[in-house]
């Protein structure tokens, strides 16, 4: 699943992104609340962690925003403020819930996939390109059978297919597959776009490399 990550400490957005990622999880990250409602108009996610304390728009602000356009994900507000009146108004603003630093990652982890099975077939929507279908639980079918991937080419795949038709990056890339424990660089990605290609052969779709920006999805015919 897609998740958006809101938050504007360097460190603590980087070690999050990485190990949400480590977890399974697609992550995009934004610093500050204008960059996020930026993402949150034009990109589909399944949940939104969100920072309350924001440069530019602070989280609350962008909480209300996002109701107020009819956006219906989950959203599990970050914050530092302890006091029952803040967290009364994230959750009076459609928060879906809460999370006071300092926190556990476990603890992170279990109110995400609480939140993400009680949206189970409200924000889910299936994405389709060519022969290939991909489910917000986390599966691919191509041509309507189920494709099987390991969960680092699901990692690969599923961002590519978020970003279909144009192209991301290798570093990008390299970001939402690996954690800061593993033993790659940049250039691991190759291997698995290989073995992505193998697996979409003959289909409509493919992994095309654009040189200098990376890779990008692409319906066969529209390629020349």
């Amino acid at each position: 699943m897609r998740l958006l990550l809101v938050e504007d400490h360097p460190e603590l957005s980087h070690w999050l992104q990485k190990a949400l990622t480590g977890l399974g999880f697609a992550v995009d990250a934004a610093a500050d609340g204008l960059a996020a409602d930026h993402l949150l108009l034009n990109e589909n996610y399944a949940l939104v962690v969100l920072d309350v304390a924001l440069p530019r728009l602070n989280g609350l602000e962008l909480l209300a925003r996002l109701r107020k356009r009819g956006q219906t994900l989950p959203v599990l507000l970050l914050t530092a403020r302890a006091e029952v009146a803040d967290r009364v108004k994230g959750l009076n603003l459609g928060a879906d819930d809460y999370l006071t630093k300092p926190f556990e990652l476990d603890e992170l982890e279990a109110r995400i996939r609480a939140l993400l099975r009680r949206s189970v077939g409200v924000t889910q929507q299936a994405l389709e390109y060519g022969g290939l279908t991909y489910h917000d639980e986390g599966y691919f079918l191509l041509d309507g059978k189920p494709l099987q991937l390991t969960p680092r080419e699901l990692a690969v795949l599923t961002t590519l297919m978020h970003r279909r038709g144009r192209p991301v990056a290798k570093q990008q890339l390299f970001e939402q597959v690996f954690t800061l424990s593993d033993e790659a660089n940049p250039e691991s990605i190759e291997l698995y776009v290989h073995r992505l290609r193998k697996k979409l052969l003959g289909s409509t779709v493919s992994i095309m490399t654009i040189r200098g920006l990376g890779y990008s999805l692409e319906l066969c015919n529209e390629v020349v």
